[in-house]
């Protein structure tokens, strides 16, 4: 079946309007013609260690251990905050399936649970609903009653660029007894009560794939405070070597370090980063803006304890009161050359999983059937995004 130009990667006709390509437009080449000049364009090199150093200055922490992609870092974060085999690990429903992925590859057991209604955020109310009527205590640990597996971690997301509330989520790892590894990946750049998010958590991964707020290409890293995670982290990243010489590994590693010439990919992009911030944020005040009166039209908004970095601008649909849907709008746009998508079908949907458990989601199936996300590089011109408010204006008129 052939691609169809609304899918994500898809390069659009000339002239069209993509959702969200990187912008390449500080010392990319730069660096990168140093590498292939130097040969140092695999997993040792001095971008490497750079751009580690760039990413914990940027988030505000001690250490950074980069790694192959948002998804290895995930993995072993989980890995380093003791997650094991048939325990429990709880995530939202409404996210990119790679932080359920991540749980699974260590045998352990994703738990969703719902969002919030207003920012799509993992909801903190029904994380507690969950440890209180689903959860039994005993010797020392929670106990989820329907599967009888032990509850070990929570996973929580920072959607679309706006932070979780994670306060509420550390305080309820406190109580319980459980550890937290906060996913982050769609969100470098976005604060959390005044601090950047990744720096409040005992461990946080994030991103670096071709649509992200910044892009190594392809790659992820790992921040922490705790020099003996991070230590960890950088061990099993690079297959686990305890005598490098002798070639001796006490314990299964991975091959999940990043390369020196997407490391220095990365750096270039992280000296731009408060630029594209900024034009992440001047793009969503336009949208917001412009369809704010649309009837049946809700916009991004920042919570009060939140600033985002609005990474994928994502708008709700409600179709009783629009008269026509997030998908009419899609193959609207579609056949204007502009590119959307919607969000990502809720994971207590996704037969990959099945077989874990999962609390009632109604918000996330809301949110699956009434989202879209609209073109909002960073690189977006003011031309390219008054075609895509023109199309939803018009769409919006003709339908009624």
């Amino acid at each position: 079946m052939p691609s169809r130009p609304n899918e994500p990667g898809v390069p659009v006709p000339g002239g069209g309007v993509p959702l969200s390509v990187p912008n390449i437009s500080g010392n990319e080449w730069t660096y990168v013609r140093e590498c292939l000049e130097t040969g140092w364009v695999s997993s040792a090199g001095p971008y490497v260690d750079r751009f580690e150093r760039d990413v914990a200055d940027a988030v505000g922490v001690r250490h950074a251990v980069a790694a192959a992609s948002g998804t290895a870092g995930l993995h072993i974060a989980l890995l380093v905050s003791g997650v094991v085999p048939d325990v429990e690990v709880i995530l939202p429903s409404l996210t990119f399936i790679a932080p359920a992925n991540a749980v699974r590859y260590l045998g352990a057991w994703p738990t969703f649970v719902d969002v919030d209604r207003e920012y799509a955020q993992i909801d903190p109310d029904q994380v507690e609903a969950f440890l209180r009527t689903d959860c039994r205590r005993s010797d020392g640990a929670v106990w989820n009653t329907h599967t009888g597996r032990r509850v070990a971690a929570i996973l929580p997301v920072d959607l679309l660029g706006h932070p979780c509330d994670l306060d509420r989520i550390l305080d309820l790892a406190r109580e319980f007894g459980l550890v937290v590894v906060e996913d982050a990946t769609e969100s470098l750049g976005a604060q959390y009560r005044g601090r950047m998010v990744g720096s409040r958590g005992p461990v946080t991964a994030f991103s670096f794939n071709g649509n992200k707020l910044l892009t190594t290409g392809g790659g992820g890293v790992i921040v922490t405070d705790d020099a003996t995670m991070a230590e960890r982290a950088r061990y099993f990243t690079t297959q686990a070597k305890d005598d490098p010489l002798e070639f001796v590994h006490r314990n299964v590693g991975y091959n999940y370090r990043l390369p020196n010439v997407a490391a220095a990919i990365g750096c270039a992009q992280l000296e731009q980063l408060a630029t594209f911030a900024a034009a992440k944020r001047r793009i969503a005040r336009r949208y917001e803006e412009a369809l704010h009166a649309v009837p049946g039209v809700t916009a991004m908004r920042n919570a009060p304890w939140a600033l985002s970095v609005f990474w994928m601008y994502t708008v709700r649909i409600d179709a009783r009161t629009c008269g026509w849907t997030s998908r009419d709008l899609l193959r609207v746009l579609e056949a204007d050359g502009i590119q959307s998508r919607p969000l990502w079908q809720p994971l207590h949907h996704s037969p990959a999983h099945e077989r874990s458990f999962s609390r009632d989601c109604p918000v996330a199936e809301d949110w699956y059937r009434e989202a879209l996300s609209l073109p909002c590089s960073t690189g977006l011109t003011d031309d390219q995004q008054a075609r895509v408010i023109a199309a939803v204006l018009e769409h919006s008129r003709v339908a009624h």
